[in-house]
């Protein structure tokens, strides 16, 4: 008769978990490299603006980026700008002491960066109307934050493993879109930032899942099935999310194939064995999903494809 796995408290975990932390803490710092913000802001080419110093008012004409990576910036900044709650959500999973302590705060340090480098180079370069940016500003932050899966630590992290490597990539490929090759260059910068901030959760997920495989199994179905990126509450995001698909900086594609699949991978979610029912059951759920979401990446594909194609057409 076999015995069904013991699901563990969340104290246990947190405890069991401790030393890969301050494991991958110290992976972290051998790799994480210095850089400084000011050296990707070409601050000679800034020209004052209107208001208090009597400047001169923005206009589109003075954006050199395309108009497509204009609204991925857009979405980036603001969804960077949230750090705040993301530091308060992450402290009221892994508290504020020991090698838990100390990674939620290198970790807010390092992301403070990225929000600072992004406005400091759409103004400078007059990428963005900065009333437009400063407004939708303080309308995102008002909103506020709330972890998907509330103070839940397996679902919190493995959330913001995901969540990280998404950032990552589309922080890439708004680079890539943009036509300047100082935004493409600055937005490496961070993006190799996200990367080694996937790295550490991607870890602590895997360490989990030889802790306590059917509640890691049951946390990763719960969030990859429920998962939106952290800037869906911006308004106007669900126009700009298709705007930025269409653009093919984030889509479902990219989602499905570069994210979601590659972590499940890495984890070995869909060859674990001597899992509980309710974990099967689960992972029967995610397999699911994972198939309903590549259909709608073709799907997505395809259609994108035509409305180029009837795009061309006319134009030709």
């Amino acid at each position: 008769m076999s015995i069904a796995p013991v699901s563990k408290t969340d104290l246990e975990l947190f405890m069991e978990l401790e030393p890969t932390v301050e494991k991958e803490v110290n992976r972290h710092v051998s790799m994480a490299e210095e850089w400084f913000p000011h050296e990707y802001v070409p601050y000679s080419d800034g020209r004052t603006y209107s208001g208090v110093l009597d400047g001169e008012g923005w206009e589109p004409g003075d954006s050199k980026v395309s108009p497509e990576s204009r609204e991925a910036l857009l979405v980036n900044l603001l969804t960077e700008d949230n750090l705040p709650g993301y530091h308060f959500a992450l402290r009221s999973v892994f508290g504020q002491d020991g090698a838990y302590g100390y990674w939620t705060n290198r970790w807010t340090a390092e992301e403070n960066r990225h929000g600072i480098v992004i406005r400091d180079y759409l103004t400078v370069t007059r990428a963005i109307d900065p009333v437009v940016l400063e407004r939708a500003r303080m309308a995102h932050l008002q909103v506020g934050y709330a972890m998907p899966h509330g103070a839940d630590m397996l679902r919190g992290a493995t959330y913001v493993a995901f969540q990280e490597l998404a950032t990552r990539i589309s922080h890439r490929n708004t680079g890539r879109a943009s036509g300047d090759p100082l935004c493409e260059q600055m937005m490496a910068r961070v993006a190799k930032d996200e990367n080694l901030h996937m790295i550490f959760y991607r870890n602590f997920i895997g360490a989990a899942f030889e802790a306590s495989p059917s509640q890691a199994v049951k946390a990763v179905a719960d969030v990859v099935t429920t998962f939106e990126m952290p800037g869906n509450t911006i308004d106007g995001f669900l126009r700009k999310s298709v705007q930025i698909a269409n653009a093919g900086i984030y889509d479902l594609r990219l989602h499905h194939d570069e994210v979601v699949a590659p972590i499940l991978r890495k984890w070995g979610v869909f060859e674990l064995t001597g899992l509980d029912d309710e974990a099967e059951q689960a992972r029967e759920t995610l397999a699911t999903y994972m198939a309903g979401l590549d259909a709608a990446a073709t799907k997505f594909e395809e259609r994108r494809a035509e409305r180029a194609a009837r795009k061309a057409a006319r134009q030709s």
